[in-house]
């Protein structure tokens, strides 16, 4: 008797691989539900009746496979029903992505359904927001440079045509030629620079950096256009052992950005402070000017491409709203964070924070800007609720 259950165990065992490596090739999740139902209820039921019939001689054979029978067909249309719920949820996922492959961005999943399905849904809904993203990041960024690169455009045309017409000498437009081949150029060395940073194609040689030399060179480097515009930069160094691990030609590259723009609305009599301090292995910079301020609207848009606070684009701003963009992405490519806030005596902060060299644990780039940064306030430590416009590029 112990062998006969032996050899019915082992041809059940053997049955049941068999079936669910058959069932893997089915090529749908309803028809695989379906037979596993199917196998998980006979099989047992058909063990029974073999080992009633071989060791019991029961007799009773008929009875038995109408009992697996009435099991087996239970068990399928449960599976069916379980597998039409699950597969009409996936279906429609399936239908989103279809659509959203064919061009339709706003398209969504409903995140219906068992909790793995709608987890799936919620993924891919977050994707399809991503997508919907970057494609109106590129449009725009299309647009705007193409209305920047425009403008300067028109213009050597325009002092072109007036040279080969004769209405003037050539060397009356020569500064003017230059002014407008020196804008193009900055631009389309920012847009590369942008892109080469968007690839992840930046080269950086890390290395230790002295940030006190690294602010003052370049206090230094903008000493005489403040001057001649009426304002004062003023550094604030707080820790004059302020050592950063960091790529040295990018920071000063962000320095000259934030400075320069700092520069351009800063009125006459104000001033530009560049403070330094250095806390929890970490070294923070800020570019803080006694501006107009941002809109608190606009605080959390300053860093993309192009982008100025409710200001025309004109060429006469000599930029192409690229500044502010380029540095946030080389201090991101460095492991550190930068971020804009708003004084509550009114101008604009621009903050960033490198790693020091002992720093073990590097910034998380996906952190959001913090307000407590170990005494790098300057005049007017907290944003104020009451902001103008203060044009950011």
């Amino acid at each position: 008797m112990i062998t006969n259950a032996l050899v019915v165990g082992g041809l059940t065992l053997l049955v049941g691989v068999l079936a669910a490596l058959g069932l893997r090739a089915l090529p749908s999740v309803r028809l695989q539900l379906a037979g596993l139902a199917l196998v998980a209820v006979t099989l047992p039921l058909a063990a029974v009746l073999l080992s009633g019939s071989v060791m019991l001689h029961m007799g009773a054979e008929a009875e038995l496979a109408a009992i697996a029978l009435a099991a087996g067909v239970a068990g399928v249309v449960g599976a069916l029903v379980v597998a039409r719920s699950i597969t009409t949820h996936l279906e429609r996922v399936r239908a989103a992505s279809v659509r959203l492959a064919g061009g339709e961005l706003g398209e969504r999943a409903p995140e219906g359904g068992p909790s793995e399905i709608a987890e799936l849904a919620s993924s891919f809904n977050s994707m399809a927001e991503h997508l919907e993203e970057v494609f109106d990041s590129r449009r725009q960024l299309v647009a705007w440079a193409s209305h920047d690169l425009r403008a300067p455009i028109t213009s050597l045309r325009a002092m072109l045509e007036a040279i080969e017409d004769g209405v003037v000498e050539p060397t009356h437009y020569l500064g003017a030629l230059q002014s407008q081949v020196r804008l193009l150029a900055a631009m389309v060395d920012d847009l590369f620079e942008l892109a080469c940073i968007d690839a992840g194609a930046t080269a950086l040689e890390v290395e230790d950096v002295d940030m006190v030399a690294l602010l003052t060179s370049c206090m230094h480097r903008f000493e005489l256009e403040a001057d001649a515009k009426g304002v004062r930069i003023i550094p604030v160094l707080r820790d004059r052992l302020a050592t950063a691990r960091c790529a040295p030609d990018k920071v000063e590259r962000v320095l000259a950005n934030l400075v320069t723009n700092s520069l351009r609305y800063t009125p006459v009599g104000g001033t530009i402070t560049l403070s330094l301090t250095r806390a929890a292995g970490s070294v923070f910079v800020s570019v803080e000017d006694t501006g107009a301020g941002i809109a608190p609207e606009s605080i959390e848009r300053v860093f993309e491409p192009f982008f100025r606070a409710d200001v025309a684009r004109t060429p006469e701003s000599g930029s192409a709203g690229l500044g502010l963009a380029i540095a946030r992405g080389l201090i991101d490519a460095q492991g550190g964070r930068i971020w804009a806030e708003n004084p509550s005596s009114g101008g604009t902060r621009i903050c960033f924070v490198l790693p020091a060299p002992d720093d073990e644990a590097p910034l998380s780039r996906s952190a959001g800007p913090t307000r407590r940064h170990a005494g790098i306030e300057g005049p007017g430590a907290t944003a104020s609720a009451e902001r103008s416009v203060n044009p950011v590029d």
